[in-house]
């Protein structure tokens, strides 16, 4: 059925683009008390994608959450791509995603039908993630929005956090960046309709198959690409793994449109906190456009995983997430820690 609905007229920001600051997380999570559990092997304090925690040798649960106001008018595709979001965070950390619970704030402006396709929508997707939703909270508000706290489990000795990187790693990219310049000129109709149903359809892919693959590979570190962008996630991954991450500039995968876009000033306000946040610590090489910079600190949303694999396994890791993935690509390299985290060369 035609949705009457233009759910992405009724936010002020879309899909992660709406996420507040890395920058300004970190001051308001400082000082607060908390308990101590030795259980607790990732925790908040470590800037990760979900938590984790043992419950017994073989088995931890991890654990997160994650929302966003509306990015497409679809309300279908809305509840598909927040939910693919929201296991994404299982996914980067090498976890099954098991049980979720929805999230889900209505505006006056949405009709029973709009509401039963967004939450078709998050129960479509938890379903080929294997996983079940079991209930969940709603409320009123000024504005819509979706998504799922899920909880997964891996092996404790299996964790993967944003936090491992090692010299000698090979950075390896799943997704093309652009969503949030995209989304962002697609209000303004300066996106043509296959460009949108291609970057809709990337946004709605789960992350499982390439999370089956880098935890064949050995991977050592790794993070979904979302909210804080290629270079704010890359930048965290530099501070926790005390390394330096260098990026090259022409192997990073984007949408052509987006540069042309990216030119013209189509910039989502996210870019420019991203931009605030990160900045200090990456040094941009000559000759690299500002286009190019902003395409790096464009926020994602449900973006690819930024993986770190040994050196000797990246070639066949690669080859064999190419045989699903063909847009994967590797996107740099890790070493000692340097003068700046990050290197955009």
């Amino acid at each position: 059925m035609e949705n009457d609905v233009k759910l992405t007229r009724l936010v002020k920001c879309a899909g992660c683009g709406a996420k507040v600051g890395a920058g300004t997380l970190v001051k308001l999570l400082d000082g607060f008390k908390t308990h101590h559990d030795p259980r607790l092997i990732v925790g908040y304090d470590k800037s990760d994608d979900a938590s984790v925690y043992v419950l017994d040798k073989n088995t931890a649960l991890v654990q997160t959450t994650d929302f966003f106001p509306p990015i497409v008018d679809d309300p279908f595709l809305y509840g598909q791509i927040a939910a693919a979001n929201a296991f994404s965070d299982v996914y980067a950390m090498g976890g099954e995603p098991k049980l979720a619970l929805n999230i889900l704030c209505l505006s006056q402006d949405m009709d029973k039908h709009t509401v039963q396709d967004i939450l078709r929508g998050g129960y479509d997707k938890a379903y080929e993630a294997g996983a079940i939703i079991t209930g969940g909270h709603t409320i009123q508000g000024a504005e819509p929005i979706y998504g799922l706290a899920v909880s997964g489990f891996v092996h404790p000795d299996k964790v993967l956090t944003n936090s491992g990187a090692k010299p000698g790693d090979v950075l390896i990219l799943t997704k093309p960046l652009g969503i949030g310049i995209l989304t962002t000129a697609a209000k303004a109709d300066m996106v043509d309709a296959e460009v949108l149903d291609r970057i809709y359809k990337q946004m709605a892919t789960l992350n499982k198959t390439a999370r089956d693959v880098m935890v064949k590979h050995h991977a050592h570190c790794c993070t979904d690409v979302t909210g804080f962008a290629l270079l704010g996630h890359s930048y965290e991954m530099a501070q926790g793994s005390e390394c330096s991450i260098h990026l090259k500039a022409e192997a990073i995968p984007f949408h052509p449109e987006t540069y042309e876009l990216a030119e013209m000033g189509f910039i989502p306000a996210g870019a420019y906190r991203n931009r605030e946040f990160a900045e200090h610590g990456v040094h941009v090489a000559e000759g690299i456009s500002r286009a190019m910079q902003d395409i790096c600190y464009d926020p994602q949303t449900s973006g690819g995983l930024l993986m770190a694999i040994p050196e000797e396994h990246a070639e066949k890791c690669l080859s064999e997430l190419n045989e699903q993935i063909p847009e994967a690509v590797m996107i740099g390299h890790v070493t000692e820690q340097m003068d700046a985290a990050v290197y955009l060369e």
